[in-house]
């Protein structure tokens, strides 16, 4: 009810913007094409002539635009112009100048060609002016509903990411209880620590860079915990974190996908890097993981995560990242760039 609501007072924000608009263009016609060189005074006869050109683009803006140009039928726009235009010459002939200029004009081919040199540019300029402030009143429509789509659609990707991660989690805290492994209690533990920051602080657009940094670390942390004594794991984080903004869960899925692919493959010799430092507002990730291709049985560069990571970073990113993923010797390295805000 909110969002209707708020739609309902902008609209009619823009409607009261576009009144007043419509008065400052009249003013301005009535104070320029009504003040005497010759007597230096105003004229307010042309009041009157100047009104019945601002009824006539009345009648043209806000009857024969909407319902019919803006529909695409031409041919009754025109049709409607001609009649509206004739409406407005008329009454000029057959009752301003009567009443105004009774013995000096009078109806003739002359004088009809020069009120309609007199009314055209007038006519045209409301019209020009109503057509332009239509454009602008869609243009924001339409970067509304660009930034509506675009909302939703991070909501999507962000609500695909989660359940992926947890679904990888929970399947490897299943195997340490089946064991009995005496770790099972500090992976509950780091377990919560990562739902807790997923759940309440990825709700916000931006998060500050160290609470994500914190969450990858804690993720290291825990994965690090099934790998043991089969491998190598290496993580690195420097930079002045704490001033900067990041939005949340959008590097978590390079450092997932480098225990993903090594532990699917390798039973052993197990090297995972992974690097991030901050360089004023750029901040550069740098993840290695290695991998057997004979082993390996899934597509590096696919799944859901990845295709949702590169989705997001569009969005969000779209002229401050770069990306580059590489797979050589059975190594697999992502390297990213993202200019950040503060």
């Amino acid at each position: 009810m909110q969002r209707f609501t708020s739609s309902g007072k902008s609209k009619s924000i823009w409607l009261s913007k576009e009144l007043w608009f419509q008065v400052a263009i009249f003013i301005i016609f009535f104070l320029v094409s009504s003040i005497s060189r010759e007597r230096g005074r105003i004229e307010f006869n042309r009041l009157f002539f100047l009104t019945n050109y601002l009824v006539t683009a009345l009648c043209i803006n806000y009857f024969l635009l909407p319902r019919y140009f803006y529909n695409k039928k031409y041919g009754r726009f025109w049709l409607g112009v001609a009649f509206f235009v004739t409406i407005g010459i008329l009454v000029e002939e057959l009752v301003i100048e009567q009443l105004f200029f009774p013995e000096t004009r009078g109806a003739s081919s002359f004088t009809i060609l020069f009120t309609i040199l007199k009314m055209t540019p007038v006519v045209m300029l409301m019209v020009g002016f109503k057509f332009a402030w239509d454009a602008q009143s869609k243009q924001a429509e339409l970067d509304t509903l660009k930034s509506v789509v675009a909302e939703s659609q991070l909501q999507f990707l962000k609500s695909q990411i989660n359940p992926h991660f947890l679904f990888n989690s929970l399947n490897n805290l299943y195997s340490y209880a089946l064991e009995n492994s005496p770790k099972t209690p500090k992976i509950i533990l780091e377990l919560s620590s990562l739902l807790r920051y997923m759940l309440y602080d990825c709700r916000e657009e931006r998060v500050p860079l160290s609470k994500e940094i914190t969450y990858i670390e804690n993720f290291v942390r825990l994965q690090g915990l099934q790998i043991e004594d089969r491998g190598d794991i290496n993580f690195n984080a420097t930079g002045d974190f704490d001033r900067h903004f990041i939005a949340p869960l959008i590097l978590i899925v390079f450092v997932e996908n480098c225990f993903k692919h090594s532990t699917s493959s390798l039973s052993d010799k197990i090297v995972i890097d992974i690097e991030i430092k901050l360089e004023n507002n750029k901040l550069i990730m740098k993840c290695a993981n290695s991998f057997s291709t004979e082993k390996n049985t899934e597509n590096l560069t696919q799944g859901i995560g990845m295709e949702n990571v590169q989705s997001r970073l569009n969005l969000l990113y779209p002229e401050a990242h770069s990306l580059k993923i590489s797979n050589l010797n059975d190594v697999y390295q992502v390297y990213l760039e993202l200019e950040l805000d503060k």
